[in-house]
């Protein structure tokens, strides 16, 4: 796990949307696994913006999107369907039947999970997974004390969640979904490289926990620790609590991985 610290939430999404696209100008077809939430808005702005402005092609990319609400219509406006048209997909040139999220209307929920796993399967597998993370550690909806194993599944949301959630549905807890399908955290981890972009004071604490503390189904996210490529973009607010700081930025400013990246000047859209 590498984590990579900038400045503010602003260049912390533009560099997670500059990561995105190398890898997608450097594999067309691509196949890009996303996720939603006010976080990831900057990213997806970004990225169209790139496709307006440099030409960058989504025209032979597959998505696979984390989750989503079981029994909201596809295109009701609380729906992760809805959020990405919204945000990427009406935004750039992907071909519709190329995007995928699981289907929360699907009258066999236990044949939908075990049909996205195998629509995965039979693209060759994630090539990048974007994440969030959430309150509890999170991903995806992979909720405290989910298996670190688990495939693509339903899932209660958690109060806390909900809570959380309750902000992309006009602030009214009675209008979010209880379950969800989402991939599971085995699911994730089969990824070949997986991004987590985390910003804000909130997130500190829980980031912390999920890359420097002990790999526990409590936080889900502290699994990414056991992926061989993961790398983990955050703002100086969500830095706060971790321990490593001076090592995380001795990386990034020395390793040639991240050399066309390291000014940040650069990530500027052109």
């Amino acid at each position: 796990m590498e984590v990579i610290i900038v400045p503010d939430r602003d260049r912390a999404a533009l560099l997670t949307a500059r990561i995105l696209a190398k890898e997608l100008r450097a594999k067309p077809n691509l196949v890009l696994g996303l996720a939603t939430g006010r976080t990831m808005e900057r990213v997806y702005a970004f990225l169209a913006t790139f496709h307006k402005n440099e030409g960058l092609d989504f025209s032979r990319c597959h998505t696979f999107n984390l989750d989503e609400y079981i029994g909201l219509p596809a295109r009701s406006q609380g729906s992760y369907r809805h959020y990405m048209e919204e945000h990427l997909f009406a935004k750039v040139n992907i071909r519709p039947e190329h995007t995928h999220l699981p289907d929360g209307g699907a009258s066999d929920l236990g044949a939908e999970c075990r049909a996205y796993e195998e629509r995965i399967r039979q693209l060759g597998g994630i090539d990048l997974q974007l994440l969030g993370i959430g309150g509890d550690g999170h991903i995806g909806f992979n909720e405290p004390l989910s298996a670190l194993l688990s495939r693509t599944r339903e899932k209660a949301l958690t109060p806390a969640t909900l809570a959380q959630n309750a902000e992309m549905f006009g602030g009214d807890l009675a209008r979010v979904p209880r379950r969800a399908i989402t991939m599971g955290v085995g699911t994730i981890l089969d990824c070949r490289r997986c991004l987590l972009l985390a910003t804000g004071k909130s997130k500190a604490a829980i980031l912390a926990q999920a890359v420097e503390g002990p790999i526990t189904a409590m936080v889900t996210a502290s699994a990414l620790q056991l992926h061989p490529r993961c790398q983990v973009v955050v703002d100086e607010e969500a830095a706060t609590s971790l321990g490593g700081q001076d090592y995380y930025r001795w990386i990034f400013a020395n390793e040639p991985e991240w050399a066309e990246f390291r000014d940040l000047e650069l990530l500027k859209p052109r």
